[in-house]
């Protein structure tokens, strides 16, 4: 080829690609345009499979909008599984559309949760065999969407093929089998699994607690349930809206209103926003004579009474909000059904990344319903702190809406996660002017958060001057916020300020946990500190608190990261005088060390302990870094597990 048809050539291929450029180009002044016209479209997709008419649903489907996000979102608000597999018929006339993995997955969920097992297979099927390119199918795919059919064996076929597929298996695949066990009234085996889930090394997390505590609940353990709940603080895991909610149900059903108005308390303590169905309880407890204790109550807790949900069609996977997903169908008769405008706070908000006056002036032209409950989960999907904080001052401004502590704690926890001190100070004194009171769970956010963005200044700040925002804090509660901070300034290396705290602390007679000491002495440990782990388990034997296998485990381990392993060996000697034996991985580590110092008859006393080690239970040696004992987790389990037992034997 001449250069002269070289240059012809390639003049071409310009020519086209901005022809192809100028076709593809988004025809949209910004993206949240572009998100309220695919709203639209989603909105007459919903409401063209709830009509007796689909005639017009093809127009529909040939729209330029028409995206694999747009299908996805029509496909979960479905009313059902047969118009799913209608809209999913209907789009292979459409020529410039193709599946994604998202589609697909939304078309099995609509599927698992209407009860479709065979169609649901055979999707799988088409999945495996490669007739969608760009989907794939994960064992917990396959785990949650089995779990939704009632399909217990394959979700234990599946679970059994991941756990040979893999060593360590997510939570979550332990929590499907859980639940499916306890609402198959196998209630030993949803007990064993929980069981195996912490001998196995894996972390329980709030989902977890929450199936044990509906477990509990309906099987008549309301009490049990009641003080695993309690349990839960100790152990740093969230308490959820869903396993208040479910309490609270369970108590008002009771009739005892004394320990439903403790749960609010504490439900108050936490930030935790009520759902429609506690409003549903505490308006049965004010029927049953209780006018007084729950008017206030309902007042604070449901302010706005313009909308009681978002009316949102996602997914949501915070399960705190699981209670009020509401597709919002609102029959007006026979021949005509009427939606809440589709509307999702996860794309909404990405909508608002390129915040202008431009975006604004859209937005204020959508004529949303801004609630608390809107607001929130908006704030909950920003990436960016100056477009969270933009729009959140800007929404303070909306007609109808007002910021609640609610609003406030959302937005003042994801700035201190992103260390935007100056902003959470604004906001702080602006609380203090109105005389707002924030949540304890709020404050200690804050200070957890400014540990993630390492801000020890900052957090030290928050716990000496702004503690008193959230009112009187127990005894408890002040030891758990002492906690959070000697573990912010633990990760900003702040050693110096975390000892003295520490000291004022015990000073003021707040004894810190076994979780607390065991993180200290882990990090200092690792920075080859050894005099100040020394003082440290000094402390914990002078204050009174129980050494436990776990705070053995974590000297031995960080002892032998920073090679001292004479000392791993004399805190192994100190498990075995207690009759307690570290886990095969930490026996392991502390062999290998051993042999690597030329200790060789130490290794060879602790690699014969393996046999003597069979004879202990895993629940001892369980435990997490600053959040969990094993000593939390064998109360756990024996509640648990009793519950039941006492039924059988």
């Amino acid at each position: 080829m001449n250069l002269s048809r070289l240059s012809r050539a390639i003049n071409q291929c310009s020519i086209i690609n901005q022809q192809i450029r100028f076709f593809v180009r988004d025809p949209f002044p910004n993206k949240l345009t572009h998100y309220l016209r695919r709203a639209e479209l989603i909105d007459s997709i919903r409401l063209v499979l709830r009509s007796k008419s689909c005639k017009s649903l093809p127009d529909l489907l040939n729209s330029r909008l028409l995206d694999p996000f747009v299908v996805t979102h029509a496909l979960r608000s479905a009313p059902n599984a047969d118009s799913a597999l209608f809209l999913v018929e209907s789009l292979k006339s459409v020529p410039h559309f193709a599946h994604t993995q998202s589609t697909i997955h939304a078309l099995a969920t609509v599927l698992a949760r209407s009860g479709k097992t065979s169609e649901l297979r055979s999707l799988i099927g088409e999945i495996n065999a490669g007739r969608y390119d760009n989907a794939r199918v994960s064992f917990m795919n396959l785990m949650q969407w089995y779990a939704a059919t009632g399909d217990a064996e394959a979700v234990l076929d599946t679970w059994e093929e991941y756990r040979r597929s893999d060593k360590r298996v997510c939570t979550e695949s332990y929590n499907i089998v859980m639940s499916l066990y306890a609402q198959n009234g196998k209630d030993l085996e949803a007990v064993e699994i929980f069981y195996r889930m912490i001998g196995e090394g894996a972390i329980p997390n709030s989902r977890t607690y929450t199936v044990m505590i509906e477990h509990l609940i309906s099987s008549g353990h309301l009490d049990p349930a009641i003080e695993i709940f309690s349990v839960l603080p100790l152990m740093r895991i969230k308490r959820t809206s869903k396993q208040y909610s479910v309490l609270v149900n369970e108590f008002v059903g009771a009739q005892r209103f004394d320990k439903v108005k403790t749960l609010l308390n504490e439900m108050r303590i936490d930030g935790k926003f009520p759902g429609s169905a506690m409003r549903t309880a505490l308006l049965h407890m004010q029927e049953s004579g209780f006018a007084q204790e729950t008017e206030e109550l309902l007042r604070e807790m449901f302010p706005d009474e313009r909308i009681k949900s978002i009316g949102s069609c996602t997914d949501d996977d915070d399960e705190d909000d699981d209670e009020d997903v509401d597709h919002g169908d609102v029959p007006i008769d026979n021949e005509e059904v009427r939606l809440k405008p589709w509307l999702d706070p996860k794309a909404l908000a990405n909508a608002l990344k390129g915040w202008s006056p431009e975006v604004v002036s859209t937005l204020e032209g959508a004529n949303f319903v801004w609630t608390t409950r809107l607001v929130c989960k908006v704030l909950r999907d920003f990436s960016s702190p100056e477009t969270a904080w933009n729009f959140f001052c800007w929404v303070a401004y909306q007609p109808g809406f007002t910021h609640d502590v609610y609003t406030v704690q959302r937005i003042i926890t994801f700035l201190a996660r992103h260390g935007k001190a100056e902003f959470v100070d604004t906001l702080i004194n602006k609380i203090r002017c109105e005389g707002m009171e924030l949540p304890f769970s709020t404050i200690r956010l804050i200070v957890d958060f400014y540990g993630v963005s390492k801000n020890a200044d900052a957090a030290l700040k928050v716990f000496n001057d702004d503690r008193p925002l959230c009112g009187s804090i127990t005894k408890f509660n002040l030891m758990l916020l002492y906690s959070s901070l000697l573990r912010t300034l633990t990760k900003c290396n702040r050693n110096s300020d975390a000892i003295d705290v520490l000291e004022e602390m015990i000073l003021n007679r707040i004894c810190p946990d076994i979780q607390t000491f065991s993180g200290l002495m882990y990090h200092f440990a690792l920075q080859g500190d050894i005099k100040t782990v020394q003082k440290l388990f000094t402390m914990v034997r002078q204050s009174g608190v129980e050494p436990d296998a776990y705070m053995f485990k974590v000297l031995i381990q960080a002892y032998c990261k920073c090679e001292r392993a004479a000392l791993a060996w004399r805190v192994f000697e100190d498990m075995r005088n207690l009759n307690l034996m570290p886990d095969t991985a930490t026996r392991d580590m502390l062999v290998k060390s051993l042999w690597k110092e030329g200790k060789r008859k130490e290794a060879a006393i602790v690699e014969e302990s393996g046999e003597e080690n069979n004879k202990v239970l895993p629940l001892v040696l369980r435990g997490h870094i600053w959040t969990v004992s094993s000593a939390d987790l064998t109360r756990v389990y024996n509640i648990y597990s009793k519950s039941f037992l006492s039924i059988t034997g």
